[in-house]
């Protein structure tokens, strides 16, 4: 394996203004955060070597000592949730001043990444493509002091890190504008619903691939993903930086790409560790320095980057939500968005039956959003629906709540002559069509050509036929990039996930 750091752990911890010698914490512990309720909570972070360390939290107080490397690490005892704010406070043996963190709640905490749908931000100001609806006027409205968001800076890496800058930040109209919008409405919703402080640490990264957010060793151990490794390995062992002859030999070839309306050729001497498409290279820069923070689960938005070969994807799915478990030593609740509707081939149907894969997996559950998307945008403004979408699944599933919360689910379907009867789960009180007939469905014969289908609800399914097709075979839903006027939904609001299926022969 080549040896290669982007970052190393010194250099981080120098530019955090600390050195080995001194007592620190690790980057997901700052002033105003909020730690995870009726869990143990690892405290862990870095000292001289054999340096004594304490930490006290809410009248408790663990001893440990730093080992050879100058690691250490403690466990506080499950605390009730609190919204007074309380010290952490740290002291090293060696360490003339105590580490003091403020304003430290205790609530319920979770991991939020992906690529640009989750990092896109409440306001426009923080990218050209951000900005929620009515934006000044959400933003007016986030004076929220109970949800405090963590939001860590973009690092890809070569090899694992050990911090991944940031802070957290109390919600205010100040902070708000920054703030991920999907985390928010997620964390706000759930805010109300408990009415305990609620924390969300935000690690995203646009455009970036599922198998950059994957560890070395869960990747090594799949015989078919590992060769996408390989190859990653043997870009970053011949990696060389560009002369500037190269560089200024492409900005000649680039210029004249743009005015003759074609693509202009690659940039010379591009770091394979800075592409956010490669394996890996987000894990170690993002996610190994915030591994084993206590957190209640997962909340995931991601799908429109795939690289060769696209089949891959369901695999690449499933191994980052099993090593993610892994990693934490149980199996964390992992819930994520399906791809918004777009007139474009990177949110095409074939992706959402992909992701919807992986609700094989158990504890998994999908928010379909093809309701809200954006027909030349592959990032809708209405980020609202997602987020307290997401925090309905907590909701029912984490926190108790009865109430539905995902949308039809086709679960299976009986041929009747000429007709199909699909049936779902998640119908909630009941199967509705918004705005008239039942739209978007089609069916096909043995010949598998597609028409359209006449469709209407018949309790808790629904019944489709084509007088062409006296003996049909497949049949799809909403199955088009842009599935134009989708309308199957449950009572509560929720819209039908995409779906085909094909009864073979008849």
């Amino acid at each position: 394996m080549p040896r290669r750091f982007i970052l190393t752990t010194a250099a981080l911890l120098l530019a955090a203004g600390t050195s080995f010698a001194e007592v620190a914490l690790a980057s997901p512990f700052t002033s105003h955060m909020v730690l995870q309720r009726d869990q143990p909570v690892p405290v862990w972070g870095t000292a001289a070597p054999g340096e004594q360390v304490s930490v006290d939290l809410a009248g408790e107080t663990l001893n440990t000592t730093a080992d050879s490397s100058g690691k250490w690490r403690v466990s506080l005892e499950p605390l009730p949730a609190s919204s007074d704010g309380r010290a952490l406070i740290v002291r090293g043996s060696q360490t003339s001043k105590p580490l003091i963190l403020d304003d430290v709640l205790v609530g319920e905490v979770w991991l939020a990444s992906g690529q640009s749908n989750m990092d896109f931000r409440i306001s426009k100001a923080r990218a050209p493509w951000a900005g929620v609806h009515d934006e000044e006027k959400e933003i007016a409205a986030a004076n929220c002091p109970l949800i405090r968001i963590f939001t860590g800076e973009p690092i890809r890496a070569y090899q694992p890190q050990d911090r991944v800058p940031g802070e957290w930040q109390v919600c205010s109209p100040q902070t708000a504008p920054n703030f991920s919008a999907v985390a928010y409405y997620f964390a706000r919703e759930l805010q109300k619903e408990l009415n305990v402080p609620v924390g969300v640490v935000v690690l995203s990264y646009g455009a970036s691939c599922a198998q950059a957010w994957i560890r070395r060793d869960a990747i090594l151990a799949d015989g078919e993903l590992r060769a996408q490794l390989d190859r990653f390995d043997g870009q970053v062992s011949s990696y060389r930086p560009a002369t500037v002859k190269e560089i200024a030999d492409w900005q000649t070839a680039a210029d004249k790409a743009k005015a003759a309306g074609k693509r202009a050729p690659r940039k010379p001497g591009q770091d394979p560790v800075q592409d956010q498409h490669n394996p890996t290279v987000l894990y170690n820069g993002m996610i190994a320095p915030i591994v084993p923070f206590a957190i209640r689960g997962v909340v995931w938005y991601q799908g429109e980057s795939i690289t060769e070969p696209k089949a891959l994807f369901p695999r690449w799915n499933a191994t980052l939500i099993q090593d993610w478990r892994k990693l934490w030593g149980r199996e964390l609740p992992f819930y994520f968005c399906q791809l918004a509707a777009l007139d474009n081939t990177s949110n095409s149907p074939q992706v959402r039956e992909w992701q919807a894969q992986a609700l094989e997996l158990p504890n998994t559950a999908m928010v379909v959003t093809i309701d809200v998307g954006d027909r030349a945008n592959v990032h809708p403004k209405k980020k609202q629906p997602v987020g307290e979408r997401l925090a309905r699944i907590a909701l029912a599933r984490d926190y108790g709540r009865s109430i539905e919360y995902s949308g039809p689910l086709m679960s299976r379907i009986d041929a009747e002559g000429s007709t199909f009867r699909i049936h779902f789960s998640h119908t909630g009180t009941g199967l509705v069509s918004r705005g008239g007939e039942l739209r978007t469905f089609e069916i096909c014969g043995p010949d598998g050509a597609f028409v359209p289908a006449v469709a209407r609800i018949d309790g808790a399914t629904v019944v489709v036929r084509n007088g062409t097709v006296p003996k049909p075979v497949g049949v799809r839903y909403a199955w088009a990039n842009y599935p134009e006027g989708a309308n199957l939904f449950n009572a509560e609001g929720l819209p039908a996930a995409p779906f085909r299926i094909n009864v073979g022969k008849r």
